[in-house]
């Protein structure tokens, strides 16, 4: 009797520490790569409605929008990954989030799933694109797919167009 409660506290054990050691992710694709970020900071998932553009800002911030009074900075993925401006249709989502004390928002084609992985799944992003090497933290493989995990502090920083 005493084995099968030694077993059956192992057996929380191991649990414990794989919901400890895992990370749930929202995917999202932008073309055909698909990204992911911590599920904890992603606030809202919206229906793209344009934004009101700023004066001195990177190609890759779309505007600002007004969600219920706070004023939340719009960031094209593509754009910030250089591949160009993307041209939103009513597909297209923004994906708000909270990075430090501010919300964000990041343009993106579609979100696609909620995904757990194991933080031990994570492998550095190889040298090679200085870019993605820049806006991701890592890079994870899950049921056959690459997800890059995106840095939001590396992806909005240096908004300014003169900073």
């Amino acid at each position: 009797m005493m084995e099968a409660l030694d077993m059956r506290d192992d057996a929380v054990d191991q649990s414990a520490i794989a919901a400890q050691n895992a990370l749930q992710l929202i995917a999202f694709s932008i073309g055909e790569q698909t990204y992911g970020v911590e599920i904890t900071t992603v606030r809202e998932i919206r229906a793209w409605n344009g934004a009101t553009p700023l004066p001195n800002t990177r190609d890759y911030v779309r505007g600002v929008i007004n969600l219920r009074g706070t004023i939340v900075p719009i960031f094209d993925l593509r754009a910030r990954f250089g591949d160009g401006k993307t041209t939103p249709t009513k597909n297209h989502v923004v994906v708000v989030m909270s990075v430090g004390n501010k919300w964000v928002g990041i343009l993106v084609d579609a979100v696609s799933d909620i995904l757990t992985v194991s933080r031990d799944d994570i492998h550095n992003v190889p040298e090679g694109n200085s870019i993605d090497t820049e806006l991701l933290n890592g890079i994870v493989t899950h049921e056959g797919r690459m997800v890059g995990l995106i840095d939001l502090l590396a992806v909005v920083s240096s908004a300014r167009a003169d900073a």
